[in-house]
């Protein structure tokens, strides 16, 4: 049984006030999930890149949004260093008390995190990477509890111009870390496989997709004429009515909105009533 006290989830809004539907979708599976499972959660939001806004180390759980831009564009700015230290504090935090505190890291915030732990190499894409695509679990994805109740592959929202290669050229800063997840093989392209979802510790995960979009948002977002012109320019009729298509597949983003962010508020919530 989940303990009803009180539980207190922080928010990080990293979209720097550019308007998007992550941050609804995250809301959304807040509420659906306390609704669902009677407990007492609350969430308040916080503005990190556009007000600097940062949580204190007392919530139970964290989760960081996805956002616009350069994952270094933070470098030697105090929000970026409010991020990282709220990071450290999370993992000082876990290493001495019973009752663990968890983080999940979408997108933008998961970028940051590999460059904090040195996970693979952060670089820029050669083109952006936007549209449903499958996700493809790794053994230790596979025998991972927020991907439990999903297939392998998963189908995941992905919009990005950055991204994560080379995890087994790079040194680990914390042996912790696991790659549960990677992007499709392209056996005609000569390029890396990038990483989709890694383990940085115990507590923190992330993933580079966005476990939060569901149907309606992503309905929304390429409905909008200048969304539907640009993916029409770079990728065809073809592959945008195809995405408007899958939207409506129920084992496609709706599952996987219904399931990683669920499963990660569980497995938090279990391990604070563990303790």
């Amino acid at each position: 049984m989940i303990d009803r006290n009180k539980i207190r989830v922080a928010v990080i809004d990293m979209n720097n006030g550019v308007t998007n539907q992550g941050m609804r979708g995250i809301q959304e599976i807040l509420l659906r999930y306390r609704t669902e499972n009677d407990i007492d959660l609350w969430y308040d939001i916080f503005d990190l890149r556009q007000k600097g806004e940062i949580p204190d180390e007392y919530y139970d759980i964290y989760i960081s949004s996805g956002g616009p831009g350069n994952p270094f564009d933070g470098v030697g700015e105090k929000w970026e260093n409010d991020f990282f230290n709220l990071l450290n504090k999370i993992e000082n935090h876990n290493k001495i008390s019973q009752q663990k505190k968890h983080a999940f890291l979408i997108c933008h915030s998961f970028q940051m995190a590999c460059r904090k732990y040195h996970v693979g190499e952060v670089i820029r894409r050669k083109s952006t990477a936007f549209g449903i695509f499958p996700v493809f679990l790794t053994e230790e994805g596979e025998n991972d509890l927020i991907f439990n109740g999903l297939p392998n592959p998963l189908y995941a929202v992905d919009s990005r111009d950055w991204q994560v290669v080379n995890p087994d050229d790079v040194l680990f800063s914390n042996e912790e870390a696991k790659v549960l997840a990677l992007e499709k093989e392209r056996p005609h392209v000569d390029l890396e496989r990038c990483v989709m979802a890694v383990r940085f510790t115990k507590e923190i995960v992330g993933t580079q997709f966005h476990p939060e979009a569901d149907p309606v948002g992503m309905k929304m977002y390429l409905l909008q004429e200048d969304k539907m012109k640009t993916i029409t320019e770079h990728h065809g009729k073809e592959k945008y009515e195809d995405m408007l298509l899958s939207l409506d597949n129920p084992d496609k983003i709706k599952l996987t909105q219904s399931i990683i962010l669920p499963n990660f508020l569980t497995e938090a919530l279990n391990a604070l009533q563990e303790a």
